[in-house]
């Protein structure tokens, strides 16, 4: 009886094992064929993203959030990249570590802790084993952690860098030694300004290392700091490199500022630094999407969530650009990808991160005011492009700049569904009403009245940007609509009068139809090919065509016009949403697997922006991704009540989808088949 009993226990206890083992695996992303296509992933923070390479300990660059210059002389703005102090190199008996001479290549991405882990042998004298991350809870600084087990005797010399990238005219990089309270400091600094002159930036890093201090030697030649060492084999070193960036956007002194940050990285030590970042990451993960019956489906929804987690944080009233902090595609400029495609999911998972890319456009409300005038308008237009100033600043060459002006009612949609989920009644007075003002101000002097009672709105660039200059643009017409209605129960809860020319002109915008009843995109289109969903984002998310029967014709009409090769990755989303709420659930895990596999990118799953293209990670795909489960198969939909969940499908084999952590009250939300 001991012995069954004993056995029963066991089998119990190596089955909860291997469950915690497969739901630890669905929190890690795999690479391990170093000679494989590879687009690398960002590690980031929401103030700086720091981009590893397959190569040993390569970073490739350090991004900065909302740090900006101009690109050239007469050219708009190009966020930059900062310099990287996480330049690191290791000799074995002389010999670099390299890709010719390592073995046994290994990467995770490890989610929950926000780690990029790299395992290899090399030489075959040692086993090298490093962690790489933005450090959460120190915004402008990130760590690697090395350990080297010594496999024979050898002789190990390491070496740590400034890369200065070619964004900057001016730089110096010295060394720095100090002693604070007893404790002995040797930091590796720089500082440059930009190649416009308009920002100064400033790097610090340091060695740490564990048990006794070894101090490094400063090469005054190649401007490096180094240290060497003997280790025996069977015996394991481990150090680590603490790198901070600071720009004079965020520090009247960065070059102080980024040597404090690594002084209280030392101070701190490693293990309490990544205790911290490992808690505040726990607190975010506490909002998180579970998809049982499909581990491929939930790494890859998981991983849009990481994406969009590591580019914001809260209280920081920034917002995010369409790569996030990956690189500097679209020149770091904020568009209507946060508001439509990359703030919904924030909205419903994190309220704070969400009021952060609100802040950014309500500080930004007097150059919006300012752009309105200057175009004879009333109001806030908002800019397509918005860089920190939050003027206009797409480059002149592009028409979007001047005409795609949905923007602005975007952002007024967003404010009022923020009040929707909050009911914060306090921001509501401050920023969300008078933001919604301007907006409904704007959009009743850009209307034009038609002799049938109607209004139009002229000369626009819609979602839809292969048609410029048109009139009657289907989503321009359905958001600004919807916008003046939002401002007009905004206003009515704020205890304020409605001006009637709010209402009239939001009732009466019009949205053409062909004679079947299709929803006609613009005045003058005849079913040519488009960039992306336009008139299909009145279903959703605007929800002002609520009829299946005019939802199934518009989906019909334009899922094949959509730009096959060059259309980004959002539009089949929104199908999916469609498709799901409809009860299609085919049709709908069609649309899903539409709208990422083909801008999947080997080996952790990152996407890019269209089919045909390589950007290290498209963030305004990833939230359209996640309005696919959230909105889609999950049902959730903000009312002017709150959240409410309703019908709506999985895909055939997926058995369940759990919600944790949505809204102010972390409610969970399940959809089962």
């Amino acid at each position: 009886m001991r012995i069954r009993t004993l056995c029963l226990v066991l089998g119990i206890l190596l089955s909860v094992a291997v469950v915690k083992a497969d739901e630890e695996s669905l929190w890690q992303l795999e690479a391990v064929d170093i000679h494989a296509p590879y687009a690398p992933a960002p590690m980031a923070n929401g103030s700086i993203g720091i981009l590893p390479q397959k190569e040993p300990f390569k970073v490739e660059h350090v991004m900065l959030n909302h740090v900006f210059d101009a690109a050239a002389p007469h050219v708009v703005s190009r966020v930059m990249r900062g310099i990287n102090p996480f330049c690191l190199s290791v000799k074995i008996d002389g010999e670099a570590v390299d890709t010719s001479n390592i073995s046994s290549w290994h990467q995770i991405i490890d989610m929950r802790r926000a780690i990029h882990r790299t395992d290899l042998s090399a030489l075959n004298k040692a086993n090298i084993s490093y962690e790489l991350c933005a450090l959460r809870n120190l915004p402008y600084a990130g760590l690697i952690h090395v350990r080297i087990q010594a496999r024979k005797n050898m002789m190990l010399e390491v070496r740590s860098a400034m890369d200065i990238p070619d964004d900057y005219a001016k730089s110096a990089v010295r060394y720095r030694e100090m002693e604070a309270e007893g404790h002995p400091m040797y930091m590796l600094e720089s500082d440059a300004t930009s190649r416009w002159g308009y920002r100064r930036v400033a790097a610090t890093s340091s060695f740490l290392f564990e048990g006794n201090l070894i101090k490094p030697i400063y090469d005054e030649a190649t401007h490096e700091l180094y240290f060497s060492l003997s280790v025996k084999e069977g015996e394991t070193f481990c150090f680590s490199l603490i790198g901070s960036v600071c720009s004079s956007r965020d520090f009247l002194d960065p070059f102080n500022e980024a040597e404090r940050q690594v002084i209280y990285a030392i101070h701190e030590g490693r293990e309490a630094l990544m205790q911290a970042h490992y808690r505040l990451w726990n607190e975010l993960w506490q909002s998180d999407v579970r998809i049982e019956g499909d581990n491929n489906a939930q790494r890859i929804v998981r991983f849009a969530l990481f994406n969009l987690y590591a580019s914001c944080r809260a209280g920081s009233r920034l917002s995010i650009p369409p790569m996030g902090l990956s690189l500097q595609g679209y020149n770091g400029h904020i568009f209507w990808d946060t508001e439509l495609w990359m703030y919904p999911p924030m909205l419903l998972l994190n309220q704070d991160i969400a009021r952060s890319m609100l802040d950014y456009r309500f500080d930004r409300l007097p150059a919006a005011r300012k752009k309105a005038l200057s175009y004879g308008y009333r109001g806030a237009m908002f800019p397509w492009e918005s860089d920190d100033s939050g003027e206009e600043a797409t480059p002149t060459f592009a028409l979007t700049g001047p005409f795609e002006h949905h923007i602005t009612a975007d952002i007024g949609i967003a404010c009022w569904n923020y009040y929707c989920i909050t009911h914060d009644m306090h921001w509501l007075q401050r920023e969300g009403y008078p933001l919604l003002k301007e907006i409904a101000d704007f959009w009743v002097s850009r209307s034009s009245y038609n002799p049938d009672g109607s209004y139009s709105i002229h000369n626009v660039t819609g979602a839809d940007e292969y048609a410029n200059g048109v009139t009657d643009n289907a989503f321009t017409n359905g958001a600004a609509s919807l916008a003046l209605q939002y401002a007009c129960r905004a206003a009515e809860v704020c205890g304020e009068k409605v001006p009637e020319a709010w209402r009239k002109v939001g009732e009466n915008i019009r949205i053409l139809q062909f004679e079947n009843g299709v929803t006609r995109e613009h005045a003058t289109y005849k079913g040519e090919m488009i960039k992306q969903a336009d008139a299909n984002l009145l279903a959703y998310p605007l929800g002002l065509i609520t009829d299946e029967k005019r939802q199934k014709q518009d989906l019909e009409y334009y899922a094949e016009r959509i730009d096959q090769k060059d259309g980004p990755a959002m539009s089949y989303s929104v199908y999916c949403v469609q498709y799901a709420r409809m009860g299609e659930a085919g049709k709908a895990y069609e649309m899903f697997c539409r709208c990422y596999e083909p801008n999947l990118r080997a080996p952790f799953g990152v996407i890019s922006e269209t089919p045909t293209s390589n950007n290290p990670y498209f963030m305004t795909g990833a939230g359209g991704l996640l309005q696919a489960v959230l909105n889609g198969f999950c049902g959730l939909q903000i009312t002017d009540n709150g959240i409410v969940q309703l019908p709506s499908v999985l895909p055939p084999h997926w058995k369940r989808i759990v919600v944790t952590g949505v809204g102010p009250d972390k409610q969970t939300y399940i959809r089962e088949r």
